[in-house]
């Protein structure tokens, strides 16, 4: 018997079975079908994740004010006994402090400093704030920085403007508005809020522009919900404070990213006068971009990985399901077997047409779960705005892992079947 008259009997008995022949392509469907929706997933993060890092610039370090843990050394040591001696005081195994021990000048000095390793710096003073466009009041984020700051952070402007230095210098209430704060206050995100004069924390500031969208990070935050102020207006009108919370260095390229990150750390600690072990005692922590893409993609991954997991499980269900109902099938026809060895088929050939049938059963269930794949990722990007993006190396692999498992679990039915006597399979009853 040939292939294709074997492919013709399969195809004849699986038809003669048809509910059952679909419960058993059932497991491969959900399978493969999962497999291609978690990696479409797990993919649409990544690419999302890289795209807000991109967005932000790869060569960019954040220097972020930290609660420090002072160790009790010698000095602290001697400084306690002699207060105790005198009677005032405290002592104590530790102080902590978590004063903001970041300012101003310390940024001014980065930019000054290291001129062949950091391009631009800018400061960020931030604090939530209430505010008010005639009866609406909404709350949102006001971050205090310089000019600078578009140009480290890759920040447009839409409408408007940016204010200027001499506004920096000069403290005044100016402002500049993200869309989901012109959203909130107006209703509208597209208005056109120049020159328009809203309250933040009761006091007056004019607006000078609109952000351009930035849409979420791959936490979820909204980067539009924001209000860019002067620095020194923040410090001074705002926030009321001497301190700033970050430093945002754009390196001039990435591979100068370790060098600059080495150079501020050092420079930081000599200026804040940080003893030793470091970094356990830095009042001060260094994120770079490029350390959080790494992370989120590690952990995207390992997400991506344990759900595809999941799913190869499932196909291996599939493929023991198969496996079930080949070996009922060969029961129920077993004297169909033994008929056609009587009048000529080998082994060889019983072998060969459950195999088939096998793998017919895995391949259709695996075409199947694709479609539903592939459906599935397009109705959550368009129902749910989840970034997904159909990997074709997953789709080949879920192909072929699919007429694998069918063949694999269905060599022991289609042995089974081939090894009846022919004599014992007509007699079966």
């Amino acid at each position: 018997m040939n292939l294709i008259e074997s492919f013709r009997v399969a195809m004849r008995g699986l038809l003669n079975n048809k509910m059952r022949t679909a419960l058993t392509m059932l497991g491969i469907i959900i399978g493969v079908g999962v497999v291609i929706l978690v990696v479409a997933i797990g993919e649409g993060a990544s690419k999302r994740i890289a795209d807000t890092v991109n967005s932000l610039g790869t060569n960019l370090l954040t220097v972020q004010a930290n609660r420090n843990r002072v160790r009790l050394n010698a000095v602290t040591s001697s400084t306690a006994s002699n207060a105790a001696a005198t009677g005032s005081g405290s002592t104590s195994g530790s102080s902590s402090s978590s004063a903001n021990h970041l300012t101003m000048d310390d940024e001014k000095k980065i930019a000054a400093n290291f001129t062949k390793t950091i391009d631009t710096v800018a400061p960020e003073v931030d604090a939530g704030v209430q505010i008010r466009l005639g009866s609406v009041d909404a709350n949102t984020q006001v971050i205090g920085t310089s000019v600078d700051y578009p140009y480290v952070k890759n920040v447009e402007v839409a409408q408007g403007s940016f204010f200027t230095q001499d506004e920096v210098d000069g403290t005044q209430k100016v402002c500049v508005v993200g869309p989901t704060v012109v959203q909130n206050l107006t209703g509208d995100a597209n208005t056109n809020m120049t020159g328009t004069t809203i309250a933040i924390n009761r006091q007056n500031f004019e607006v000078l522009g609109t952000l351009v969208s930035r849409g979420a990070t791959s936490f979820g935050q909204d980067q539009d919900d924001v209000i860019l102020i002067p620095v020194t207006t923040a410090m001074r009108r705002v926030v009321n404070t001497q301190n700033i919370n970050d430093i945002l260095i754009r390196c001039r390229t990435p591979q100068s990213m370790p060098l600059a990150q080495e150079q501020v750390s050092n420079f930081l600690r000599n200026r804040h006068h940080i003893p030793p072990p470091y970094p356990d005692n830095d009042d001060f922590r260094i994120r770079s971009q490029t350390d959080l893409l790494a992370t989120q993609e590690s952990v995207t991954g390992t997400m991506t990985m344990l759900l595809s997991l999941v799913a190869v499980i499932s196909l291996v269900v599939g493929g023991i399901g198969i496996m079930n109902i080949m070996l009922v099938s060969v029961t129920e026809r077993t004297r169909e077997i033994g008929i056609r060895k009587a009048i000529g088929a080998t082994p060889d050939d019983i072998l060969i047409q459950f195999l088939i049938e096998a793998a017919i059963i895995s391949l259709l269930g695996g075409l199947i779960g694709i479609v539903l794949g592939v459906g599935g990722s397009r109705l959550l990007s368009a129902v749910a705005g989840w970034n997904t993006i159909v990997n074709m190396t997953a789709i080949i692999a879920a192909v072929v892992v699919s007429a694998g498992v069918g063949l694999f679990f269905g060599i022991y039915p289609a042995s089974k079947a081939a090894k009846l006597n022919p004599i014992d399979a007509l007699r079966f009853e």
